[in-house]
């Protein structure tokens, strides 16, 4: 699979919105970009932190949606450089750490600027609807600041 890959949504549907995906199993991250794509949003996909984060300032995404124990650059790191950005992104932390590591990661996650985070393993319905939510939330909040 390609470090770095843009799916383009497959059918018309109510969904709209960019979302990057970034992990480093790369089964769940396709697994991800069929179910987002198949929603309705535009994917870039991205297999660590360190290339996430690049892919945020090409791809200007409405969510990421970031593992936390990754290569390279960890989730942590990518959400603390990502929420320092002008007009961030909202962010969904994954983690499957270990039973009583993910806790920890998820609310450590939490705490320094992921919007919401999502245990592994998880449904798809789950993480769609959490997107959906903040992208729909982010979108209206973005349009009442600006009249």
């Amino acid at each position: 699979m390609p470090a770095l890959r843009l799916v383009q949504p497959e059918t018309e549907s109510r969904a709209s919105g960019r979302v990057l995906l970034v992990d480093d199993d790369a089964a769940l991250l396709g697994l991800m970009a069929q179910a987002f794509s198949a929603a309705g949003y535009t994917i870039f996909t991205a297999e660590n932190g360190r290339k996430g984060l690049l892919a945020v300032d090409t791809f200007k995404p409405d969510l990421v949606v970031t593992d936390i124990v990754m290569p390279e650059m960890e989730g942590i790191g990518a959400i603390l450089q990502i929420k320092r950005k002008p007009k961030p992104p909202m962010i969904i932390a994954i983690s499957g750490a270990g039973p009583g590591g993910r806790r920890d990661y998820l609310s450590w996650a939490k705490h320094l600027g992921a919007d919401e985070v999502l245990a592994k393993p998880f449904r798809m319905s789950q993480i769609l609807t959490l997107a959906g939510r903040l992208i729909d939330n982010h979108s209206n909040h973005l349009m009442k600041r600006g009249s």
